[in-house]
């Protein structure tokens, strides 16, 4: 067994809850900048003040508790990230209520799930989600109001279908709630406390049905001033700014979105779709994003260099600068002393202005830190990237840690961890190899599920992850895979799937990889592909430019392709563990399909029931 843990540099008072930076920063600087908001879908951003925010958030409060939100109230929320998202937070927290986030993804049977087991007395939604939602509340009596959010400030969505019986627009809670006096809203805030719970989140639900994490105030404040002081590069710059794009749903976003208020970070919204173009108008310092999205970047602009032989070329010889050079860096980021030569150096210089110029500029030319989270990204994509002058730094938790435990800091960084303990967390790997963590932001426990609670909460405060770690000498924690994922084949062999399919994702060809072969004579792997970098592949084989996606699937060229980058992940792991064979798939996994969490993790269980017959046939 192995522990390490680093001392907390801020407490949490009883008092405080997180709803008071909004009036304390509008007390002490209310014309100071705190949102950007876009207006419509054209590329300029509104600034909100800290005295403006303030105002929106104690209309929307009032009106709360004008229409009988009571404190220890759940309010649930679905709609995508969004100014709108932001102000609802931070009023219904102002009104002494609990926040429960919904995925806008989620289906109706999930929507239905979290509102009955929450107990939510109200739902604001966003216009889009209209007919699902309808169909959802005949059967939940107990949900007293609805409001829609129409046309949110990140872009708006259509309106599908007809209101809800009895819903109204949100903006008319600002005018429902002026009969609140200001005295009745500041009682309601002071009255909650550190202690008291803030929201429930549903866990995305890998297996099983989603379990909502209580998480107090103290919690999220915890975990986030703690991160502000362990990350004052990202978080104390001058002229800080971070775009959200992740859903506001899931507890990463969420915590970065509280951090961004409480250290005066500018804070801009925006969604996947809208994204690479409002990189660029909002020019961020620092974004966050799950690995998968830097995989996808960095194959895009594989795939871009592809369309010239001499382009590949360039590209390639630049990746493995990149990498190289990343290699000679210490955990500081300074050049070690005799690691660069002379060659390197010029190389170096040569591939900034012909790639890494290129792929800054991409990000709005002014990012030079990323925050990862929510699986593993990879030594490779982690110094390919530090190369090209963006520092992604690997950060690890849960939604039951409050998102984070564990990160990577800019002065601090091994590539291929996922840092140290965040101050004020204990980290421990258990015999058996499983990552324990202790402190003040680890949740109180699953929503009207004691029996689940027990499961990974012992009695002295341990939250058990779940997931399988390292903790070298220094601190810094390596997660190697998941308990439960661990596959055991007939020959008795344990193996962590997960570095094998992460270095499978890296191809431009494939979207998703799930590697199976528990209780089986050997490891084989489920693939499917990625739509973009097939139609790159297509490009290049004009031959097979009407072919279809399963008549693809089974092309002896792409094949040897995919065979190719089977090769290279079986580099990393010994010939027991290693893929000995793989099944194309003809359709990629995907939320809609429910084979993806929102957060774009693989369900185990559900492909492995719908592709049983595809698994079985790897062994035939």
């Amino acid at each position: 067994m192995r522990e390490y843990s680093t001392p907390a540099v801020a407490e949490i008072p009883p008092s405080a809850n997180l709803a008071d930076v909004v009036f304390e920063r509008a007390q002490r600087e209310p014309p100071a900048e705190i949102i950007r908001r876009k207006m419509g879908r054209g590329p300029d951003w509104q600034p909100v003040t800290a005295g403006q925010f303030r105002d929106d958030v104690t209309a929307m409060a009032k009106g709360l508790i004008a229409a009988g939100i009571g404190v220890g109230d759940r309010v649930a929320l679905l709609s995508r990230t969004c100014y709108e998202w932001t102000l609802t937070d931070y009023a219904i927290w102002s009104a002494g209520a609990v926040t429960v986030p919904i995925y806008e993804t989620s289906s109706a049977e999930q929507i239905e799930w979290i509102l009955s087991d929450s107990g939510a007395r109200a739902l604001i939604v966003e216009t889009g989600h209209e007919q699902v939602v309808s169909d959802v509340l005949s059967r939940l009596p107990a949900v007293k109001h609805v409001w829609l959010i129409e046309g949110a400030s990140s872009g708006g969505a259509a309106s599908v279908g007809a209101a809800p019986a009895g819903s109204r627009p949100l903006d008319t809670l600002a005018g429902d709630g002026a009969a609140i006096d200001d005295a009745e809203l500041n009682e309601r805030r002071a009255g909650c406390g550190a202690s008291d719970l803030a929201t429930i989140i549903y866990t995305s639900g890998t297996t099983g049905r989603p379990k909502g994490c209580q998480l107090t105030h103290a919690n999220l404040l915890a975990d986030v001033r703690n991160a502000i002081g362990a990350l004052p590069e990202i978080f104390d710059e001058l002229g800080r700014s971070a775009l959200l794009f992740l859903p506001l749903a899931h507890s990463f976003a969420r915590i970065i979105q509280v951090g961004c208020l409480e250290s005066g970070t500018v804070l801009g919204h925006t969604t996947a779709n809208e994204l690479v173009t409002d990189l660029r108008t909002f020019r961020p310092t620092f974004i966050l994003a799950v690995p998968r999205v830097f995989e996808k970047v960095y194959n895009a602009a594989e795939l871009q260099a592809s369309a010239s032989s001499m382009k590949a070329r360039i590209f390639q010889a630049a990746t493995r600068t990149a990498i190289e050079w990343s290699a000679t860096l210490d955990s500081s980021g300074r050049p070690l002393a005799g690691r660069q030569s002379a060659r390197l150096r010029a190389a170096h210089a040569l591939y900034d202005r012909l790639v890494y110029r290129k792929l800054r500029a991409a990000t709005g030319g002014q990012v030079r830190y990323a925050v990862s989270g929510g699986a593993p990204l990879g030594e490779r994509l982690g110094h390919f990237f530090r190369g090209a002058g963006l520092i992604v730094l690997e950060g690890y938790g849960l939604t039951e840690s409050s998102a984070a435990a564990a990160v990577n800091r800019p002065a601090h960084q091994k590539i291929g961890t996922v840092g140290q303990p965040l101050p004020g967390t204990t980290v421990r790997v258990a015999d058996d190899g499983e990552i324990l963590i202790a402190g003040p932001n680890v949740f109180r426990g699953y929503w009207h599920s004691d029996g689940a609670t027990k499961d990974i909460l012992d009695a002295e405060g341990w939250l058990h992850s779940g997931d399988l770690g390292e903790l070298d000498e220094e601190g810094y924690l390596s997660v190697t895979g998941r308990k439960k994922d661990l596959i055991v084949t007939a020959g008795g062999k344990n193996v962590a799937p997960a570095v094998l399919e992460d270095r499978l994702r890296a191809h431009p060809l494939i979207s998703q990889a799930m590697v199976v072969g528990d209780g089986r004579p050997y490891i084989a792997s489920l693939i499917t592909l990625d739509e973009e970098g097939l139609e790159a592949w297509r490009s290049r084989h004009p031959e097979l430019a009407g072919a279809s996606l399963p008549g693809l699937a089974a092309n002896p060229r792409l094949h040897a392709e995919i065979q190719a980058a089977v090769d290279e992940a079986n580099k990393a792991v010994s010939r027991a563990e290693s893929i000995r064979r793989f099944r194309v798939l003809a359709t990629d996994f995907t939320e809609q399909a429910g084979t993806l969490t929102p957060s774009l993790k693989v369900r185990r269980a559900v492909v492995s029931k719908e592709f049983a017959a595809d698994i079985d046939a790897l062994y035939a």
